[in-house]
């Protein structure tokens, strides 16, 4: 504990995740439907993943992760926020990006399988996401956090003095 003292505590160790709020000109959300055992529901999502390999530079997963969810690519990359989702049970971090001047991606699409079979896919007024995250309509963390901080810098600073998509991350250094 900070003060020296000991104490007994069990916790999950997490490689960290990286989740993306993909804007489109139409000031729309590209969002995902997928089931989540754990809670027994599908939930709306935004594109989201872990970094699969040690110091993986979490642009790089980020950017996977979009075109794996969504076949989506992005010209604009910002960080919207850093957090640690569950603090009192897990180490995960998790880097939240902004992505703007999305196209689809070229290619074939990524062959999904198991709970990424059956996602939907759509995209949402920020508005829209943004009543119903207040509304208890959204529960992955996420979304709703993302859209929140997004609608907080447009109010604030503007979205271009969001921190660059390579802003030193202390909880995840990549190289």
């Amino acid at each position: 504990m900070p003060d020296g003292t000991v104490a007994a505590r069990d916790y999950l160790v997490h490689p960290g995740s990286v989740a993306v709020v993909a804007l489109d000109d139409e000031d729309r959300v590209t969002v995902i439907r997928q089931y989540r055992h754990p809670v027994r529901r599908e939930l709306w999502e935004v594109p989201a993943g872990l970094l699969d390999v040690p110091g993986e530079n979490p642009l790089h997963a980020a950017q996977r992760e979009l075109y794996e969810e969504a076949h989506v690519k992005a010209e604009d990359w910002r960080v919207l926020t850093d957090l640690y989702p569950s603090p009192g049970g897990t180490d995960e971090a998790v880097r939240v990006f902004l992505a703007r001047g999305l196209s689809d991606a070229e290619g074939d699409r990524y062959a999904v399988g198991e709970e990424e079979a059956h996602m939907l896919h759509a995209r949402v007024p920020v508005a829209e996401l943004v009543r119903a995250g207040l509304a208890g309509e959204l529960q992955n963390t996420f979304l709703v956090l993302g859209v929140l901080a997004l609608t907080v810098a447009r109010a604030g600073d503007g979205l271009d003095a969001l921190r660059p998509a390579d802003a030193p991350w202390p909880a995840r250094p990549f190289d």
